[in-house]
């Protein structure tokens, strides 16, 4: 598949790196040498420096002949009329980076396609969406939801009294099996677990599970579901806008952001919310707001460095549940380490969704959640192909790999090692990050 990247700002980068691993053909399109420069000497990727909105540019990388094209430049409207000037000089697909709810509505949604724009990335609004999930599901750190919602990845942080702890996965204390425990992320290092894999209190340990059975992973790791009704959110930016503009009926909020200007503005798109002129790295600031008496604290400023400082200081106000945005990914895991609650980041959720356009493309390799160092893809079983040949516990399957769960005749069902894939089966597939052109081999004849 041909893939171009225009915008090699944040989300264009990170996603030409993850598509570099794979076998597809990638050509990342900006006018910066500089950022190109880095970016091609280091993946397998093509780079051509060019305007994301020059009919030349487009037609020299090949656009025509462009199965998708993706814009992620943070320009909205340049966005926008770059995969206008590509779907009408041949691209099949296109997706555009926007920064404004107005496009999401149905009915301007159409004009946007008949344009040539045929799917939209908001950033914000995912990761809002994302909070509001973490925020429901309060005993996780991650909380991912498959195929509509029947199958569930969730990461848990062990400690206390949990009986997992100690327990090689050959050993859980369990008679049914209604998990599959997926990965493990131990300080800085993920994990994909085999039997003699021993489980370690602080784990951030990720499971693969169906509705019904959440409630059997939430005893097993000893935590409890709390209530969240008010929640602090530190700053203004863009992603807490749109948090409170879509969750204001389900959560009390109160905002709290160093710019009067800001406050202002906020003041009069958000009439339902409490909007406070202060910072919250001032200590005499959030108990003046009473901290302590809030459910949640969420950190979404611009700096990962003051998000991950905000909500050690929440936890020391005896916030129960704090979440922070994490956009630097070289302090994700450190971050992750430490006792911050939840973290987000809108690069990994924006490339998580796009992999999902690839689906329409190629339906052999979906991908639809991605962590820090790690990826969850759902793959194609073709016949004959090396992983229908025998049970999944005599496959020898390569180190880094392993199969959580599977589509077999429209029903979801988790994997053990007498399960036997058959082809046309969509398996669930978790590896670490990079591997996953490795292991489609598996799957293909």
């Amino acid at each position: 598949m041909k893939i171009v990247i225009a915008g090699a700002g944040e989300v264009g980068t990170h996603l030409a790196k993850m598509l570099s691993n794979e076998d597809q053909d990638i050509i990342l399109l900006d006018n910066d040498q500089e950022r190109l420069d880095v970016i091609d000497s280091n993946y397998n990727l093509m780079t051509w420096n060019g305007s994301t909105s020059s009919f030349d540019s487009l037609r020299n990388v090949g656009i025509a002949k462009a199965d998708l094209y993706i814009a992620v430049t943070p320009y909205e409207t340049r966005n926008i009329t770059s995969c206008a000037i590509a779907k009408k000089l041949g691209a099949k697909k296109t997706v555009a980076r926007i920064d404004n709810s107005e496009f999401l509505i149905p009915e301007n949604g159409g004009v946007l396609r008949q344009l040539g724009v045929d799917y939209l990335i908001y950033p914000e609004n995912i990761a809002a969406e994302e909070i509001a999930l973490a925020l429901r599901h309060n005993w996780a750190r991650y909380w991912g939801e498959l195929h509509n919602g029947s199958l569930l990845l969730i990461g848990v942080k062990l400690h206390g009294d949990s009986p997992l702890i100690n327990c090689k996965l050959k050993d859980l204390p369990v008679t049914d099996h209604n998990f599959h425990v997926s990965a493990i992320k131990r300080n800085n290092e993920t994990i994909i677990p085999n039997g003699n894999d021993e489980i370690l209190r602080d784990d951030i340990v990720y499971f693969i599970t169906t509705p019904e059975y959440v409630e059997v992973v939430r005893d097993l790791c000893n935590k409890k579901k709390r209530v969240i009704k008010k929640v602090l959110i530190s700053t203004g930016s863009p992603i807490a806008k749109r948090f409170a503009g879509l969750y204001n009926d389900e959560f009390h909020i109160k905002i709290i952001d160093n710019d009067r200007e800001n406050c202002e503005r906020l003041a009069t798109m958000l009439p339902e919310c409490e909007i406070v002129w202060g910072d919250t790295l001032d200590i005499d600031v959030l108990r003046e707001n009473n901290i302590y008496q809030y459910d949640a604290f969420l950190a979404l400023s611009d700096s990962s460095e003051t998000n991950i400082l905000s909500c050690l200081t929440a936890k020391e106000f005896g916030v129960p549940k704090t979440i922070a945005d994490v956009e630097n990914l070289q302090f994700l895991s450190q971050a992750e380490n430490l006792n911050i609650g939840t973290t987000i980041n809108k690069k990994l959720f924006a490339s998580s969704h796009i992999f999902k356009f690839l689906l329409d493309q190629d339906q052999t390799n979906s991908k639809f959640l991605t962590l820090a160092d790690a990826e969850v893809a759902e793959i194609y079983a073709r016949e004959n192909s090396k992983i229908t040949l025998k049970p999944v516990k005599d496959l020898h399957l390569p180190f880094g790999m392993t199969l959580a769960a599977m589509v077999h005749a429209g029903e979801v069902q988790l994997i053990n090692g007498n399960t036997r894939i058959e082809a046309g089966d969509y398996v669930v597939v978790f590896c670490l990050s990079g591997t996953i052109h490795k292991i489609e081999k598996w799957f293909n004849k």
